[in-house]
């Protein structure tokens, strides 16, 4: 047997990694500002979380969601504490895709509809539902056709409440900053207008910060930068620092019952153990408001630099835009400068490093783009 071919594939293989440093099996050191798509928060391989792990492994590694937990109430609370959400309920599950599934599930529950809005650029996951409001035709199967999306420009107001007037809608779905779409963040008086329209027509307002969540934007979440308070938020990505897990945060006027949702690896032992040592080190360690000061100095610093024709984003999730293609760019930052970046269209680096970027780091990819541009 071999491998279903479908990730083209850098010639490097990564087999260590400490901090905001990967290593190869030839032991080249490599910067990481990818964070394996945002995935890494806290750092590679940080002691505390391998010693959190490392105890629930030697203990329990899994049991089903049929007895209790302790460790889901702890994540739980924890979590509504450090997000401003603690009125909140948690559904816990293993991906992000997952999370978005079952919120827009919920919706539909909730409202007895089946339409729903999202946004042009945008991207929610590959799963069934969560794939049918990403807005790439490519990835979308006949089989996920099942229900009605309407796409609309982002930060386009007027259309959503023309969209929303017919009473059809189940849900508007949203990035709290778009990722693969290039990082764009939304205006913050189109998020509040939206969650106005949304509350008006009773229609389920679902804020996707998969990606942008975790601090990554120098809050908790992206959306934080507003005064909205969504109906449903989503999360994963830098949840449990390479660990699988997801999760959805539920406003408290969803009622739940038996069998309503369900999954059998959500919320595991060691997953909450991953999730809970990533949620202790943030606090312990400041990471997002290192992520507010490190970001705002990349950002100023790339702004100074010739070719980029523009740079987008908050905290550490920046999009970089050149006015030429930006694939070689982001080839002799890996192969020549050892740095990883992630890519965004065919003009567009982003950088999604940990949460832990030192200044000395940041410094120091500035340093190296400069040499290659």
């Amino acid at each position: 047997m071999k491998l279903f071919d479908v990730y083209p594939l850098f010639d490097i293989e990564i087999a260590k990694g400490i901090g905001c440093r990967t290593y190869d099996k030839e032991g080249i050191e490599y910067l990481d500002l990818y964070g394996g798509h945002a995935v890494i928060s806290i750092g590679h391989s940080h002691p505390f979380y391998v010693q959190k792990l490392t105890q629930q492994l030697e203990s329990l590694v899994f049991y089903s969601n049929s007895v209790i937990n302790n460790l889901q109430t702890e994540l739980a609370k924890k979590l509504g504490k450090i997000s401003g959400y603690d009125d909140y309920s948690l559904f816990l599950l293993s991906t992000g895709a997952e999370a978005n599934e079952n919120a827009l599930k919920l919706a539909s529950f909730h409202t007895g509809r089946k339409k729903v809005v999202s946004f042009s650029n945008s991207f929610h996951g590959r799963t069934s539902a969560a794939v049918r409001v990403t807005d790439n035709a490519k990835i979308v199967a006949p089989i996920n056709e099942g229900f009605e999306v309407e796409f609309i420009e982002l930060n386009d107001i007027e259309s959503v409440r023309k969209s929303l007037a017919k009473g059809d809608v189940c849900a508007v779905i949203i990035e709290g900053i778009q990722g693969i779409g290039g990082i764009h963040i939304p205006e913050p008086s189109f998020l509040e207008a939206l969650q106005e329209v949304c509350d008006a027509t009773g229609t389920v307002l679902i804020l996707d910060e998969i990606q942008s969540g975790y601090g990554r934007s120098g809050k908790f979440f992206a959306h934080q930068y507003t005064n909205v308070k969504p109906d449903i938020i989503t999360v994963a990505k830098g949840m449990g620092n390479g660990f699988p897990i997801g999760g959805v945060l539920i406003h408290p006027k969803f009622k739940a019952t038996y069998g309503l949702l369900g999954t059998t690896f959500g919320g595991s032992h060691l997953a909450c153990s991953a999730a809970l040592a990533v949620l202790d080190i943030i606090k312990a360690e400041h990471l997002i408001e290192n992520a507010q000061k490190v970001g705002a100095f990349l950002f100023d610093e790339l702004k100074k630099l010739p070719k980029i024709k523009e740079v987008r984003g908050v905290g550490l999730m920046i999009g970089i835009e050149f006015f030429e293609p930006a694939k070689p760019i982001r080839d002799a930052l890996l192969f020549e400068k050892h740095i990883f970046t992630g890519a965004s269209g065919s003009h567009t680096i982003r950088l999604l490093p940990p949460l832990s970027l030192s200044k000395s780091d940041a410094e120091l990819f500035i340093k190296r783009l400069k040499e290659i541009l």
